[in-house]
């Protein structure tokens, strides 16, 4: 038994940081039930990061809403707004990202739905919180990265602001978003009520930050100094970072100067002390640069390794996906939707009791839920079509 089953999940959040902690709760074991526009669904069905679909929706779409179920409801039609909120009296979480005011005005906001439901852990995303002068900014990764200092930290020390290659504002969001509702839902266990978390892309960026953030707060406000080669932590001295060899690259991390310049035959590098690993950075890091680059990585990890140097070859997803250190984890799945398509995805990293957590159980295709849900939560109306209730 996993140890959400029985917990019953309705998430009316769309893109990314909403399904996301979502779709953590389905894999340990919570039904989801998505609540979309009958319309057109999630608009992430629709949001490509690459060429690749599968029955009309995006890649991105079913990696990130496997093991879900779909309910069509129009939120401007009063008739499907009682069909959700019969729904809402029967479950146990409730995860929505509109922007502020939105469900206010639908009647769908925590303050509405405790009285359907006191036991409910309601659940919200927003790109900077319910208040302040961002309140009704655009709640999109790339727009959070850039207000949080965060693409100050990437790049070289001659680069322009560099954001991360992620949607790490989304999915730090929506792994907070998670653990709140576990918390509350342990607390429900105790005390039998519910509760109202909270989280914006910002909030879990600035986290995300709190190790240089902290030090920025206590430094008298300086600036982030990335270093002009291999940088790879605006706060780390020299030797961190990754060098081109002759054939790769090698990330190197925490080492002492002295044993490397030993092993490296690179003796200028041992009379910088501890000091002058940052102030000297990029001095130090050009001739290890130099030296490297000299040699193959193989040739490098041979000496390295061996004398425990903290070091790595640097690889691409091909290469990674062919090593048996890769492959020991079982991290990939096969998917199939009601439809037959299937979707080889990522599986939960977490594991229960030692068991690794997997479904075979793919997206849905919008509406695909509507009568069977219907049925079991004694939905009044018949189910109109998922696009026959489509308002101007």
């Amino acid at each position: 038994m996993l140890p959400l089953e029985g917990i019953t999940v309705l998430d009316f959040s769309i893109f990314l940081a909403g399904p996301a902690a979502s779709l953590r709760l389905a894999d340990l074991g919570a039904r989801v039930i998505k609540v979309e526009r009958p319309d057109q669904g999630d608009l992430c069905r629709q949001l490509y990061i690459s060429n690749l679909e599968l029955d009309g929706d995006s890649t991105l779409f079913h990696s990130i809403n496997r093991n879900k179920q779909s309910f069509a409801a129009n939120l401007k039609d009063p008739a499907d707004v009682e069909k959700v909120r019969k729904l809402i009296a029967g479950a146990d979480v409730m995860l929505q990202n509109f922007r502020p005011g939105v469900m206010e005005r639908l009647g769908l906001d925590y303050a509405s739905v405790r009285k359907i439901n006191p036991r409910l852990v309601y659940a919200t995303v927003t790109g900077y919180g319910n208040e302040g002068p961002w309140r009704d900014k655009p709640g999109q990764d790339l727009l959070a990265q850039s207000l949080s200092g965060l693409t100050w930290l990437s790049g070289n020390g001659d680069d322009p602001p560099v954001p991360m290659g992620l949607a790490v504002a989304d999915l730090f969001a929506g792994a907070f978003l998670a653990q709140g509702i576990l918390a509350c839902l342990v607390r429900r266990g105790v005390t039998g009520r519910g509760g109202l978390i909270e989280i914006s892309l910002l909030e879990a960026l600035l986290d995300f930050q709190f190790e240089v953030l902290t030090t920025h707060l206590n430094d008298g406000g300086k600036h982030p100094e990335r270093a002009q080669v291999g940088n790879a932590h605006a706060y780390l001295g020299a030797p961190y970072g990754i060098y081109k060899t002759g054939d790769g690259y090698l990330a190197i991390a925490m080492n002492p100067l002295p044993k490397l310049a030993d092993l490296l035959d690179l003796p200028e590098i041992a009379r910088f002390d501890r000091g002058e690993t940052f102030a000297k950075r990029d001095q130090i890091k050009s001739m290890l640069a130099a030296r490297l680059k000299l040699q193959p990585t193989g040739y490098w990890l041979g000496i390295l390794e061996p004398a425990d140097v903290w070091c790595a070859e640097v690889l691409d997803w091909p290469r990674l996906l062919k090593h048996e250190a890769f492959k020991v984890l079982q991290m990939t799945q096969r998917v199939a939707r009601k439809s037959g398509g299937t979707l080889t995805t990522l599986r939960c990293p977490i594991r229960i009791d030692g068991e690794r957590l997997s479904s075979a159980v793919g997206s849905p295709t919008l509406g695909q839920d509507n009568a069977a849900l219907s049925e079991e939560f004694s939905l009044r109306e018949p189910i109109r079509s998922a696009r026959s209730s489509v308002t101007s």
